[in-house]
């Protein structure tokens, strides 16, 4: 990756955190990570309390491209089909014709992901993994890019159905977003006071622009012993006495990929140890299942990353090639 690459990522990320920056006040650190995702074609969670900008985040990032935007409230009667589409009759032509549903868009917003049922959110495993939906015997490609933004309610469960694990695995990250300190709060009522900024957002990245940028991060170098720093983690992981089911290699993949793009973020076209400590805790927490089947709590997975972290030796940055 040579200098004018690096600085076309660099351009692209500006560009959508200038946009973004508009709209949400603070949360630098959950903007970037929602840039990796879509440098990578990844898919993010969002989960966090009511009110705390989830929608809002997902709806400016998607209109800060030049993509497809298309929400969908998902909701106990919501059906597999009424996200992919059906096959239906046409009398005038004589034929059966394909009517796409939400899913062929670029960024789709899954609000409330886990107040639909579990065979409605199995429907987007495959377009999820595999960037398309079979439907009636025939397979539909999905466009690119295509990137899923799912927000969940983790406090209220009346009238809710958790995601399977198989789910969890398939988005990049799981993010909080939290709430604002007491400056951020203010500065929020005064943007809002008159009128709502996303009026006024534009796209500001092309789909051209966008598949440069991720192209420039899959030719990111990554240095032999840090696949087997990767590889430690997720073995270590396996192997806890507190750990029931570990990092997975979907996992293992996801965190080197977000690491090659959090790399290309900063100006380098190599991946240092500090890249994959520093999106660990995102990419491989929710990963993870106690002993027993049951969930791991939030807080007590990130715990487990970090100890994971801080017993697996680290390559000596020494070591990796910087070109």
């Amino acid at each position: 990756m040579n200098e004018m690459k690096a600085e076309a990522v660099q351009l692209v990320a500006d560009k959508v955190r200038t946009s973004v920056g508009h709209v949400i006040v603070g949360k630098e650190a959950i903007i970037d990570k929602l840039l990796i995702a879509m440098l990578t074609s990844g898919h993010v969670l969002l989960e966090d309390v009511p009110g705390t900008g989830k929608t809002m985040l997902a709806k400016v990032l998607a209109y800060s491209l030049d993509c497809k935007f298309k929400r969908i409230q998902f909701t106990p009667d919501l059906l597999p089909s009424d996200l992919t589409g059906i096959h239906y009759y046409n009398q005038q032509s004589g034929q059966f014709e394909f009517r796409p549903g939400p899913l062929f868009t670029n960024v789709l917003l899954a609000d409330e992901i886990n107040r639909a049922t579990p065979r409605t959110q199995s429907s987007l495993l495959e377009c999820m993994e595999e960037r398309q939906v079979s439907i009636d015997g025939r397979t539909e490609v999905l466009e690119r890019p295509f990137l899923v933004i799912a927000t969940q309610n983790p406090v209220e469960n009346q009238g809710t159905f958790p995601l399977p694990e198989a789910q969890l695995d398939r988005f990049l990250f799981k993010l909080r977003m939290g709430y604002p300190s007491a400056e951020e709060g203010v500065a929020i009522l005064k943007r809002f006071m008159e009128a709502s900024p996303m009026d006024e957002v534009k796209p500001v990245v092309t789909r051209e622009e966008l598949a440069a940028a991720q192209e420039v991060c899959s030719g990111v170098k990554a240095h032999p012993d840090l696949l087997g720093y990767i590889v430690a983690l997720a073995e270590a992981s396996r192997s806890h006495e507190d750990i029931h089911t570990g990092i997975s290699p979907r996992g293992t993949q996801a965190l080197l990929k977000a690491s090659q793009a959090y790399a290309a973020l900063q100006g380098r076209d190599y991946v240092t140890p500090d890249d994959i400590k520093a999106l660990a805790i995102p990419a491989l927490a929710h990963r993870m299942l106690l002993r027993g089947g049951s969930r791991l709590k939030p807080q007590s997975a990130e715990l487990l990353v970090e100890r994971l972290l801080m017993q697996i030796p680290v390559p000596a940055e020494a070591d990796m090639p910087v070109r």
